[in-house]
């Protein structure tokens, strides 16, 4: 094992958490070295937001912490640190122009996330960081208060303090392997199972492969869990080869996890028009069957719903789309009703946790000092973003997090 010099601060891992501890810790004088297993930074963050990277949300601290699961209020203190306002300054002050979109979700003006990447790493070579790519961590060594990080191909750098901000298990082929885990448990940390996350769904039925591309607007998505609504969400979703994805289905997803962990039988519920109740909408259906009585019922569905989807939801309801509106009885009529009120498929699993956009999981949060990022258990070793048992909903909060984390981790090398 070859010595390579030591340093203030090593930290593992050159996604948004790492890069921004590593800004901020050199800006306050350390002297920090980046290590990055693949050949270049910010992979995820890259390929996030469909390459637009929705790096944070403008709404409150109180509407942030909501977004989480349970333990997100570990995040209040390093919210109050370095939270939206402060980071939008930061990529602004750095060249990265941003916008401010539907559900306050905020974006690269460019909408491209290489701008994002681009002002990370711009920072990083201004203060002067030393980043080494292609330097995969094999092991960490904590003796006499010093951490040895042993890289494959036996170079052995060491610190006093040492990060960890490698993620956590999904899209591997960005770097996230949960080597951070195995690290944490050898420090004896606890660490909550990892499970996906912010991951699409698998339905029973073949319709979503037959509708593979259509995206629903403005719908309600429920998830049924034996005959109870566990949680309900209304927005966008998209039909797959293999099931259901969008943003209303990632953000439940996490809850059908549970309930199918539990062996119960799940469905998700699409509420096809949430701003109608069933009185205006019967009414709408009788007037446009009586307007049209001789018109088939695939073309009077028009204006209702997306043209690919009318033939497989006239099939759901069990009706014949050449049938004309005049033959429609009213038991055939009020299915429709309860059809565009509660289209049902039923779900068989999730994607797995490599394909989920957020792992769930992680070191436990009472573990870490909430104020500055480190370990409870060894001193001088701490932690940022996803490698932290914290994870929340689509709309920018898991990459606040992650830079917020990161931030408060460096300010306290």
């Amino acid at each position: 094992m070859t010595c390579m010099g030591q340093y203030d601060a090593i930290i593992i891992g050159a996604g948004p958490a790492g890069m921004m501890a590593a800004i901020r810790a050199q800006a306050n004088g350390r002297k920090v070295l980046l290590l990055e297993k693949m050949p270049v930074p910010g992979s995820k963050l890259l390929i996030s937001g469909k390459g637009r990277c929705n790096l944070t949300n403008a709404g409150s601290i109180d509407k942030f912490l909501k977004k989480f699961s349970e333990s997100g209020i570990f995040l209040r203190n390093a919210f109050a640190g370095f939270f939206n306002d402060d980071l939008c300054d930061f990529f602004e002050q750095s060249g990265c122009k941003l916008k401010v979109e539907r559900g306050e979700r905020v974006f690269p003006a460019s909408d491209k996330s290489a701008d994002v990447l681009n002002a990370l790493t711009r920072n990083l070579k201004e203060k002067g960081v030393e980043v080494l790519y292609n330097k995969e961590v094999s092991d960490i060594v904590f003796k006499d208060d010093i951490k040895h990080v042993n890289a494959k191909g036996g170079q052995e750098y060491s610190a006093p303090k040492v990060v960890i901000a490698t993620g956590g298990l999904s899209y591997p082929g960005t770097g996230s392997t949960g080597f951070g885990f195995k690290i944490a448990q050898k420090a004896g940390h606890k660490v909550i199972a990892p499970r996906p996350a912010l991951v699409p769904l698998l339905t029973k039925s073949d319709l979503p492969s037959k509708l593979m591309g259509l995206s629903l607007e403005n719908v309600k998505c429920s998830v049924i869990s034996e005959g109870k609504v566990i949680e309900e969400k209304l927005g966008d979703m998209l039909f797959a080869h293999f099931g259901l994805t969008g943003p209303i289905i990632l953000d439940l997803s996490a809850d059908v996890y549970d309930q199918l962990q539990m062996k119960k039988r799940v469905f998700i519920s699409i509420n096809l028009k949430p701003g109608l109740d069933t009185n205006k909408l019967n009414q709408r259906l009788i007037r446009e069957f009586e307007k049209s009585p001789n018109k088939v019922l695939k073309n009077i569905f028009n204006e209702l719903l997306p043209q690919r989807f009318i033939p497989e939801f006239l099939k759901y309801c069990g009706l014949d789309q050449q049938k004309k509106a005049n033959q429609i009885t009213k038991n055939e009529r009020e299915k429709i009703l309860k059809s565009l009120f509660d289209f049902r498929l039923e779900i068989t699993g999730t994607k797995p946790v490599s394909d989920a956009i957020v792992t769930r999981g992680g070191v436990l949060t009472k573990e870490i000092n909430p104020k500055t990022m480190e370990s409870r258990i060894i001193k001088g070793l701490y932690f940022a973003g996803e490698v932290i048992d914290i994870d929340a909903k689509t709309g920018g909060y898991n990459m606040q997090a992650a830079f917020s984390t990161g931030f408060v981790c460096g300010e306290n090398l």
